[in-house]
Order: C-alpha cells, then sequence, then structure tokens
C-alpha cells in the first residue's frame, strides 16, 4: 500500500520531499506498464504523471481511494477531467512553472530557421565552402505571431520584443478590452489575419475539440508564403501530413516541430523526410531547470492536499 504513485520521470529532490511525509512508489517505468500501474492505484491516494499516462475510468474504475492528480506539466489532455470531476478528484497541473523553458525553445527555434545557415554543417566540415547558400535572414522588424496568448506566449512575446520582433497575437478567449494587449505590446488579429501577416507563426493553444486539427491544410494554405512555423503547443492540433507537403513544395520555410498526434513519433511519418524541419521529442517544456519547478510545485501541491 501506497499514499501517492509517481508513473513518470520527477526531481529526485521533489520525491524525497514526499517521502518525508508520505509512503511513495516512484518508478518512471509505469507509464509503460499499465496493469502493474492499475494494481498499484487499487490501495493509493494521489497519482503523479506527465504527458504519456492516460488518467481516466480505465485508469482510476478500481482506484476508489485516489482523490488527487498531479500533472508534471500543463496540458491536461491526458487527462479525463470530466471524470476526475464526477469523483472527486482534484487535478493539480504546473502552471507557469515551464513557461521560461518554452518561451526560450521557442526563440531558439526562430533563431535557427530565419538565419538558416545551420543544416550545412556537415558540407563546411567536409571542406565545401557553402557561402551563398548559408545567408539567412535576421529577426529583426520581422512579424512573429502567436496563436493563443497565454503566459507561456506573453513569455515568448517579452523575450521577442528584445529581439526587434513585431508581435501579432490571436486567442478568442481573451477579448479585445483586456489590458493584456496594450500591456504586453501586442497587436490582437484573428487568425486568418495574423497568418497572412506573420513572417513565423507559434503555436500556445490546448488540445480540445474546438483546437483539433485547427491547423489542416486549407489553414495551414493561409500561412504567409515562406513563412516559419513553430508547434510546441500539442499534437493533434496540427495536420502533419499537410504540414510537411507545404515543406516540401517549399510554401513555407521551415518548421520546428515537439509534438505529434501519436507519440512517440513512429519511423517514417510523413515529417520524416520534409525539408527544413527540425522535430524534437516532446521536450520544449523540459529543461533540467524547469524540472526542479515544476517537479517541485507539483509535489507541494499533492502534499497540501493529502495532509
Amino acid at each position: 500500500m501506497s499514499d501517492i504513485v509517481i508513473s513518470e520521470f520527477m526531481d529526485e529532490a521533489a520525491v524525497a520531499m514526499l517521502r518525508r511525509d508520505f509512503s511513495v512508489i516512484y518508478d518512471e517505468a509505469l507509464v509503460d506498464s499499465p496493469q502493474r500501474l492499475t494494481e498499484l492505484l487499487a490501495d493509493c491516494r494521489a497519482l503523479i504523471v506527465r504527458n504519456r499516462t492516460r488518467v481516466g475510468e480505465n485508469l482510476l474504475a478500481g482506484a476508489g481511494g485516489v482523490k488527487v492528480v498531479g500533472r508534471l506539466g500543463v496540458g491536461l489532455d491526458n487527462i479525463d477531467l470530466d471524470y476526475c470531476r464526477l469523483k472527486g478528484i482534484k487535478v493539480f497541473p504546473a502552471t507557469g512553472a515551464n513557461n521560461i523553458a518554452v518561451a526560450e525553445y521557442v526563440m531558439a527555434g526562430l533563431l535557427l530557421l530565419f538565419r538558416g545557415c545551420f543544416w550545412d554543417s556537415a558540407s563546411v566540415a567536409a571542406g565545401n565552402w557553402p557561402r551563398q547558400r548559408q545567408i539567412g535572414g535576421e529577426l529583426y522588424g520581422k512579424s512573429l505571431g502567436l496563436v493563443g496568448f497565454g503566459g507561456i506566449a506573453r513569455a515568448v512575446a517579452e523575450r521577442a520584443r528584445v529581439f526587434g520582433l513585431r508581435i501579432l497575437a490571436h486567442d478568442p478567449l481573451i477579448p479585445a478590452q483586456d489590458p493584456c494587449w496594450q500591456i504586453c505590446g501586442v497587436e490582437r488579429l484573428e487568425l486568418d489575419d495574423l497568418l497572412a501577416r506573420s513572417e513565423a507563426v507559434s503555436l500556445h493553444l490546448p488540445f480540445t475539440k474546438d483546437t483539433r486539427s485547427l491547423f489542416d491544410a486549407e489553414r495551414i494554405a493561409r500561412l504567409r508564403p515562406g513563412a516559419f512555423f513553430i508547434n510546441s503547443a500539442r499534437g493533434g492540433i496540427v495536420d502533419e501530413a499537410a504540414l510537411a507537403a507545404a515543406l516540401r513544395e517549399k510554401r513555407l520555410g521551415g518548421a520546428l516541430i515537439d509534438v505529434y498526434a501519436q507519440e512517440p513519433l513512429k519511423a517514417g511519418t510523413a515529417l520524416a523526410d520534409a525539408p527544413n524541419c527540425i522535430l524534437t521529442a516532446h521536450i520544449a517544456g523540459v529543461t533540467r531547470e524547469s524540472n526542479v519547478r515544476v517537479s517541485a510545485l507539483i509535489a507541494e501541491k499533492v502534499r497540501a492536499a493529502l495532509l
């Protein structure tokens, strides 16, 4: 019997803090052992997960003692919130704790994509001199479109302004009269207007029924020709095959993708051979520093809920 089960990786200091007050089972391999995880939850009071553990009726039906789910991150699409609400289970995301990590990831991506010289490192090392091909562009004076304008997007906007980018944003959940637009120095636009005017677009949306396939082939076609595209939000928002086609046809200048409709991404998908496309393994929000912050925040929330 245990008080807390942790099914994915967590900072060891936060785990140790929880062990001072509770019985804890910490095994990051549990996410890939659903039967064992289900068995452990039968006599458990709290579950801590990242994004791969699917938390819903299938997992929790026999876990009547679970009263708390801690999410080591901010997206909640892997957690059945309606079921948790029905069962009186509190769900705690680590809101704000990984904003810096994602914002820096986006800025790094913008610099890589706009400058464009880094694709040819092997060519230079081989004794070639592709100088003309390596001449890229600058961020200064360009327009960055942020789709979604929550805490992470605002952290991106703060950093992007330092580079001299013009910031455009779309978020239907934030009314035009909200002071955040003026405070952040951001121009609020409707989505299609933003896509037409932005030389780079970065997504900062949750995955919901309203955002599912929001960027389908038709909407991707509305992106400005040669634009750069970054998705560090959620897979399922973007039609990956349509994005790959736009890259192969050189309608887009490049892309940085961190999240996918199915994770881990399987070999041979449409994005695998897309040109000027950087693929990362859902790590935008995970740095050594953010892992400490996220883990500490969730550990404290779970601890407070159980005491």
